[in-house]
């Protein structure tokens, strides 16, 4: 299925983060644990540059554990980045992302210790929309001072929040980028609720995810809607007995395809269906591999 979703504030939200990242010492770059490729924007980079990048893989209690060590250590590890792992909505948890910013900032921190100074450390808070940035960003301190919500472009601009350490966060808009060149990316993001539902076909997003999860392990479906899978089995026949074991039917007995979907979607989105990683880093390692094969032919 084709998915695009680039409203306006994006582009602005990208020009805002051009200029103001000249003023931070460190990223903060949240991903959702359960797909981290996927959740990083291909136009960061160039925005970067070389500062240090503290990569959070946040929702880590709804992945899956190995497959988060896969990325870390295959992917996103390196000299310049700190790997954090955590439930931004647990208590404390924020303390692990203040220990890493005043790692990064070591140097920094020397420095103006050398003329009898206490810096102020600021980091930038980047990633894709609904990933957990200022549910975070509260975290850390200890308040809300952001507004969060489950879905996706709740922060809309720019905002700094200083913390009890000395450390000031500027939180920005979720962003994503003007075209997937993946579909698989495309998918996974609307998945974890990254993309704006009213700009996506629900009903044929669902039987994606019902062949998605089938690929990953089809007890996951079993287990959450109390049915027997079939190899044979169509993903619109999975669906129809979803909608069986779940009572989803219009009057006549006919199948209410479309409260159907909407609950399978949901459902994924809340963490019902337990621990699952959709990235799969061998998988997409070989396609990346792939892929810059083709282009260096081409």
């Amino acid at each position: 299925m084709l998915i695009q979703w680039f409203p306006g504030h994006m582009t602005k939200a990208f020009r805002l983060m051009e200029k103001e990242i000249k003023l931070v010492d460190t990223i903060i770059y949240v991903l959702d644990s359960r797909a981290p490729f996927s959740c990083v924007n291909p136009k960061f980079p160039s925005l970067i540059g070389d500062k240090p990048i503290i990569y959070v893989f946040n929702k880590v209690d709804l992945s899956e554990k190995n497959k988060i060590d896969e990325w870390i250590n295959g992917y996103f590890k390196s000299e310049n980045t700190r790997c954090i792992t955590l439930d931004s909505t647990a208590s404390g948890m924020g303390k692990k992302v203040e220990s890493a910013i005043l790692d990064v900032c070591k140097p920094k921190i020397e420095k103006f210790k050398a003329k009898g100074v206490k810096p102020v450390l600021r980091a930038m808070v980047m990633g894709v929309p609904n990933c957990g940035k200022s549910t975070l960003i509260n975290n850390l301190c200890g308040k809300a001072k952001t507004v969060t919500g489950n879905k996706p472009g709740v922060t809309k601009g720019k905002q700094w929040v200083k913390i009890a350490s000395g450390i000031e966060l500027l939180d920005m808009p979720g962003t994503l980028w003007p075209a997937f060149d993946n579909t698989k990316v495309a998918k996974h993001l609307a998945y974890i609720g990254s993309i704006k539902e009213e700009v996506l076909d629900i009903p044929e997003l669902a039987v994606e995810l019902i062949g998605d999860l089938r690929h990953i392990n089809q007890n996951i479906l079993e287990n959450r809607y109390n049915i027997q899978i079939d190899e044979i089995d169509t993903n619109l026949e999975v669906l129809e007995k979803i909608c069986e074991s779940r009572k989803f039917l219009v009057r006549g007995g006919d199948y209410d395809y479309d409260r159907c979907c909407g609950a399978i979607v949901s459902d994924f989105k809340q963490g019902k269906m337990g621990c699952i990683t959709l990235d799969d880093f061998k998988e997409i390692k070989l396609l990346t591999k792939k892929d810059r094969k083709e282009k260096k032919d081409a």
